[in-house]
């Protein structure tokens, strides 16, 4: 059974992430303690919120540390919703600019859309070969509730080398709905509230640690 920290700092649905990826079939400890976060099999970081208020508490409790100490030694972390945001250099809220962790490069902005919260059931277009999204059908649908994605793509090489795996949806336009960077992976939608199809992708994420 491998052993699956949710990074805990101050934000994200923690309780609702653990049962969700013990379901899955993982022992799991909801905890800041960045020993347990770094050596870890996986790394879960929540997220809900603003993407400001986020970063704020990531930082307080070190986390871009663990992120990127994990990440240089290429072991798996998987970001969710806000999670996911945080992930890119900057994000902009209501005029106010905010620094990402950086991982990717791009903004994370108010999507054009005439409803918003984006909230609901909605379908992901996946590539070819994703191990992310391995054996679910093409309309499958995830639970996503957000205002803010990125809107655009900018990394042209992966961490592990080879091109990043990125999966679009559309809300009033198209949008990052979930990334496979290597040993990063993180999706916009929530898969602990996405029913069987949540808890399949987290199988697939978990068979690769």
């Amino acid at each position: 059974m491998p052993r699956v920290v949710i990074l805990d700092y101050g934000s994200g649905n923690l309780r609702s992430a653990e049962r969700a990826v013990q379901r899955a079939g993982a022992e799991v400890e909801v905890t800041a303690d960045p020993h347990a976060a770094i050596n870890a099999d996986g790394l879960v970081v929540p997220g809900v919120g603003a993407f400001s208020a986020c970063m704020e508490g990531l930082l307080a409790a070190g986390g871009e540390k663990i992120i990127g100490t994990r990440l240089a030694g290429g072991r798996p972390v998987l970001g969710i919703c806000v999670g996911m945001q945080i992930l890119f250099s900057r994000g902009v809220e209501h005029g106010e600019r905010t620094e990402g962790t950086g991982e990717w490069p791009g903004t994370v902005e108010r999507l054009h859309a005439e409803i918003l919260p984006h909230m609901g059931w909605n379908t992901v277009r996946a590539p070819a070969g994703s191990a992310l999204f391995a054996g679910l059908d093409e309309g499958e649908r995830f639970y996503f509730v957000h205002s803010y994605a990125a809107r655009e793509w900018e990394l042209t090489s992966g961490l592990s080398g080879r091109q990043p795996l990125v999966t679009w949806a559309n809300h009033g336009e198209d949008f990052v709905a979930a990334v496979e960077n290597g040993p990063l992976w993180a999706t916009q939608f929530h898969p602990e509230k996405s029913g069987d199809a949540g808890a399949h992708l987290l199988r697939n994420w978990l068979n690769t640690l």
